[in-house]
């Protein structure tokens, strides 16, 4: 398997997420250079942070662009918690956020529960369980997996995104991790 690209926004789970790879035998490769991003076979936006912050560095290194060019050509990216929530148009967060527009949906903050969300939950229909932080939810026709009726999963295109951190979520999150990476 060729090197990975996990995208850098100033922030994020970007350690956990490359030695999580690196136990699995991937090599990774951290930048937010744009030919970088764009020319790699596999790339992951990671997830924790804020989303005007991260949006701010993806726009000013151009990261932003050569995501959504990858996204156009068919290019598999795989955004993990605010990774996911970045690839929406929209997001609540910081009084308002424009997004990267990857996929159809917004994100607002979560409702019916503690905030942050916190811990393991049951992911539907895979009936596995993995690790959850977040204050934030995606709204998406695009989720294809929900986890105590927050989305969990939202797909579309070449993109994948996850609520859980796999990186967190022991031996079931590395692999569904690799098994990810492998069919992309």
């Amino acid at each position: 398997m060729s090197d990975v690209v996990i995208v850098d926004y100033g922030a994020g789970n970007t350690r956990s997420v490359r030695a999580t790879l690196h136990r699995l035998g991937i090599t990774t490769v951290v930048t937010n250079n744009p030919l970088s991003i764009y020319d790699a076979h596999q790339v992951i936006l990671p997830g924790v942070g804020s989303a005007r912050s991260a949006m701010a560095v993806l726009r000013e290194s151009g990261a932003a662009d050569a995501l959504r060019r990858r996204f156009k050509n068919e290019k598999f990216t795989l955004g993990i918690c605010l990774g996911m929530q970045l690839a929406l148009e929209h997001t609540d967060e910081d009084d308002g956020v424009a997004t990267l527009g990857l996929i159809e949906g917004h994100v607002r903050r979560v409702e019916g529960c503690m905030v942050p969300r916190l811990g393991w939950s049951l992911v539907e229909p895979w009936n596995e369980a993995f690790y959850f932080a977040h204050s934030f939810e995606a709204i998406s026709p695009h989720t294809t997996a929900t986890a105590e009726g927050v989305a969990a999963v939202c797909e579309y295109g070449s993109f994948t995104g996850v609520q859980f951190h796999p990186e967190k979520s022991g031996l079931v999150g590395e692999r569904w991790l690799a098994a990810c990476l492998s069919a992309a």
